[in-house]
């Protein structure tokens, strides 16, 4: 039962936990949920909720005049945003992760979620959070289960045909040009030019994965087939005879000697093991 439980865990089956909120640290139901919201009390992930105020709040594209907003104007403003939470949170450690939710609906609107390389890091930041205020507003700032933002982001939405629009229940992350990112992220050690979205570790380099041509080689030449089967002692030799790494070369092939040798040769070998009879 326990097995069954922790595998079910933060999942549609599970009765007893929110699956939205350890999805995505908040759910549409809030405290009226009927299922649990475990509230870590650490983590690597501060949420910063209903933080960013977009200039298009009540309509998208559209100012609280009603006048239309230029599409970069908006894209501006959030990107001032973006730098201006960044090097504020940054004070408090590496950020690995910087995410700000373009969602609509009211648990999510403005979120931003910031995943510190350590715990302690957030901690610190969440301390020195509480009783501040950004733009006149207070910040209300907690630690988040997420951790993991594969599962939480809307995939759909990256791809440009999520049909919930701004309402959907998980995150539309906001995208920040990749001269920012460069800036921001481009200080800390290993940076590759582009962030994931989540914390999946980089695939091995190349170096890694693949032999260098040298050592390919060199691998090809210390094999060795005997009668077209692998030979891991031997090597192979210019005449097509096979012998041990290290051991000399035979002078003389036993191919290349005549009958009466060669039956010389076996009448000493019988001798020599009957002796030793």
């Amino acid at each position: 039962m326990a097995e069954h439980l922790a595998s079910i865990f933060g999942t549609e089956k599970d009765r007893v936990n929110c699956p939205f909120y350890f999805k995505i640290g908040a759910c549409r139901h809030g405290d009226r949920c009927s299922r649990l919201h475990n509230r870590p009390t650490i983590s690597p992930t501060l949420l910063l909720s209903n933080m960013y105020q977009r200039p298009d709040m009540i309509t998208p594209g559209v100012d609280a005049q009603g006048q239309p907003i230029d599409p970069q104007k908006i894209q501006e403003h959030f990107e001032d945003f973006y730098e201006d939470i960044f090097e504020e949170l940054s004070k408090f450690g590496e950020i690995e992760t910087l995410n700000v939710c373009d969602n609509l609906a009211d648990h999510m609107i403005g979120n931003v979620y910031v995943l510190f390389k350590e715990e302690d890091q957030a901690a610190a930041a969440l301390q020195a959070l509480q009783g501040r205020f950004y733009s006149g507003r207070p910040i209300i700032a907690d630690f988040s289960p997420v951790t993991d933002f594969r599962e939480a982001t809307c995939r759909q939405y990256e791809e440009n045909n999520c049909n919930r629009g701004g309402y959907c229940n998980f995150m539309h992350v906001k995208v920040i040009g990749r001269e920012l990112r460069r800036k921001l992220f481009g200080r800390y050690r290993g940076y590759r030019g582009s962030r994931s979205r989540s914390r999946s570790a980089s695939p091995r380099p190349r170096r890694e994965r693949d032999y260098d041509r040298r050592d390919r080689e060199r691998d090809y030449r210390d094999r060795d087939y005997h009668n077209g089967r692998k030979d891991r002692y031997g090597k192979y030799d210019r005449d097509g005879g096979s012998r041990r790494i290290g051991s000399p070369k035979p002078s003389r092939s036993p191919a290349g000697e005549g009958s009466e040798e060669r039956r010389a040769r076996i009448e000493q070998w019988n001798r020599e093991r009957e002796g030793k009879l």
